[in-house]
């Protein structure tokens, strides 16, 4: 029996977040609005919207001993995630700078700090929280080595959920484990390297079908998602919202999909849910604090 219906292994950051007119050019200074800060990074946002649409959630990650990483701490366990799993110390906590322009649209630099001290040595040692865990999802804002410990460590029967972002060249063996590897555009063209032979994304989606994955989400934004898989390829339509602030939807998105999967639900109906719960998210500021509950969302 799973004590934990997903585990999330990645990133935990604290978000300084500045509304813009636009986005600057280089060499050009813009005015923003007052900074606003909130708990963020891809790791912790996905536990954070699993565990607000009801799945039990540990996080594997690691803070700093600084006032960032309590923030964080504190917006986990009143989401309800078991952290167990999250070190501290070791360096200051990961910060992302983030703008935002009238549009929703984001742009974002990390500064990775504790996140790339994770370690294969404190996967390792986390062994218990991936036998308990039914799925388990992660994300490249932690270093590589770290994920492919990730892999090794799954335990049997269980499924993984990845997210290349940043993107970057995988190895077969991250590539082989996924079921399935989410990529947006960007993350396609990047791990797709020179055999990005097309501009459409059902092509994408085969591509990277072929490089081993067990399944593959292209997520198409406005557009909806493509899901491929060994029975082929389908579209999933977006949600039609208004977009406020696109920031962690994505995270949103990879937490449902992720989190009914392993509830035995179909990937093209799990992608579905999980384009319902990314809607919602975009429709309030922030990351965390925009995720949905299971009640806003609806039946899955």
């Amino acid at each position: 029996m799973y004590h934990y219906d997903l585990l999330v292994v990645g990133s935990a950051n604290a978000d300084l977040v500045i509304a813009v007119e636009r986005r600057p050019d280089a060499g050009e200074t813009v005015l923003g609005s007052d900074l606003a800060v909130h708990p963020g990074g891809k790791g912790a946002n996905q536990a954070v919207a699993a565990a607000r649409l009801g799945a039990r959630t540990a996080l594997l990650a690691r803070v700093g001993d600084d006032a960032y990483g309590r923030l964080l701490l504190d917006s986990q366990r009143a989401a309800g995630v078991d952290t167990v799993g999250v070190l501290v110390g070791g360096a200051p906590t990961g910060v992302a700078l983030i703008t935002v322009d009238p549009s929703g649209d984001n742009s974002i630099v990390v500064s990775p700090g504790a996140n790339g001290k994770l370690t294969p040595a404190d996967v390792q040692a986390a062994a218990s929280l991936f036998h308990a865990s039914r799925v388990v999802s992660t994300q490249l804002e932690i270093p590589l080595e770290t994920v492919v410990a990730v892999v090794r460590s799954l335990a049997p029967g269980s499924r993984f959920v990845l997210n290349p972002s940043p993107p970057r060249p995988l190895p077969g063996e991250v590539l082989g484990a996924c079921d399935p590897l989410i990529v947006n555009e960007h993350e396609a063209r990047v791990i797709l390297g020179a055999a990005c032979v097309s501009d459409a994304p059902g092509d994408w989606a085969r591509l990277l079908l072929a490089k081993g994955p067990r399944s593959v989400v292209v997520t198409l934004g406005a557009e909806g998602a493509l899901v491929a898989s060994g029975e082929g390829v389908v579209h999933v339509p977006s949600v039609p919202v208004d977009t406020v602030d696109t920031t962690g939807a994505g995270d949103a998105f990879t937490a449902a999909l992720a989190w009914r999967l392993g509830a035995g639900e179909p990937l093209a109906r799990a992608a579905a849910y999980a384009a319902r719960v990314g809607a919602a998210a975009v429709t309030r500021a922030g990351a965390q604090e925009s995720y949905p509950t299971a009640a806003e969302v609806g039946e899955p």
